[in-house]
């Protein structure tokens, strides 16, 4: 069969005006996304922003209200199985069944998917340094993320959703995760979406990135759109000023009297004709990390962006 009657030609993900309310609370508000083929997609907010809630619409848990969701162009309500049979999910909660071991939950898994690759699931257990015999309730939680991490890699589905991949997680684990297998996923020609507050980790491996913040996508690019687009200027004016200076696409403005620091989402080149205009001088021009931009953004304060780790 070819690509094209299996969907495979369709993106991987297409997200048309979704919105979707809990009572009272709306959790998503007309959200528009795209993610393409062979891209790392990093869905980033904090705790509560409406990852999750997306992320179950693409599973097919949740039906949008308003709006629409594809997944190699399948309504995955309509279709489950036409869309859960090419994703491997992995979720924040990692919840796997105690009673097994490892190799009998390799097996388990093993019998729902016909494509199952042997070789690679052992290969990723080498490389996890998990052992197939230990008892699934004995394992530590990085071992769970590691073992919960091979099922849904070892029949190589197009896409790969990770839900908070890295919670709670040792550095060591984490780089597992984030740095090897999802380059890895994504150099194959696969495609991955991972959602995430750990904004740094996104900053390492993601292609793209969607900033979302109380249900609304607040910016979605390339990440190196993002990162060229954005700068952070430090500014020197000969005599101290009894109030912060105006700069074109300014996201922030910090100082005092003499030197003020800016984040601009605005050209290079404009920012420092401006502040020329304004006698000063650019003194120092560094870019921001993708942290900076989204705190500047959305203006929520670092803590509680961190929340959760």
């Amino acid at each position: 069969m070819n690509d094209s009657s299996y969907g495979y030609r369709e993106q991987p993900i297409e997200v048309k005006g979704l919105t979707r309310k809990f009572g009272r609370k709306t959790a998503l508000k007309n959200i528009d996304l795209t993610v393409s083929r062979g891209r790392v997609f990093g869905l980033v907010g904090e705790n509560g922003a409406g990852k999750t809630t997306l992320i179950k619409h693409l599973m097919g848990l949740l039906k949008a209200q308003q709006g629409e969701v594809r997944v190699f162009g399948i309504d995955p309500v309509k279709d489950p199985v036409g869309v859960l049979s090419r994703i491997g999910y992995l979720s924040e909660d990692r919840d796997l069944p105690h009673w097994m071991r490892i190799d009998e939950l390799m097996n388990y898994t093993r019998a729902f998917y016909p494509d199952w690759d042997v070789s690679y699931a052992q290969e990723l257990l080498n490389i996890f340094r998990l052992d197939p015999s230990a008892k699934v309730k004995q394992l530590s939680r990085g071992q769970k993320a590691r073992a919960a991490l091979i099922t849904a890699l070892a029949y190589r589905p197009p896409l790969l959703l990770l839900d908070e991949p890295s919670s709670g997680l040792d550095p060591v684990v984490r780089r597992d995760i984030l740095g090897a297998i999802i380059r890895t996923v994504a150099d194959e020609g696969r495609t991955v979406l991972f959602s995430s507050h750990l904004l740094e980790e996104v900053e390492r491996v993601a292609d793209d990135v969607a900033m979302i913040h109380e249900g609304k996508v607040v910016m979605c690019a390339s990440l190196e759109e993002i990162k060229d687009s954005h700068h952070f200027v430090t500014l020197r004016f000969p005599d101290s000023l009894p109030e912060q200076p105006q700069l074109p696409g300014a996201l922030s403005i910090e100082g005092k009297g003499q030197e003020w620091t800016a984040l601009c989402n605005s050209k290079l080149e404009e920012v420092c004709e401006r502040a020329t205009a304004m006698g000063c001088e650019v003194f120092e021009d560094r870019p921001p990390t993708l942290e900076d931009i989204f705190v500047a953004r959305v203006g929520v304060d670092r803590a509680s962006l961190r929340e959760g780790e």
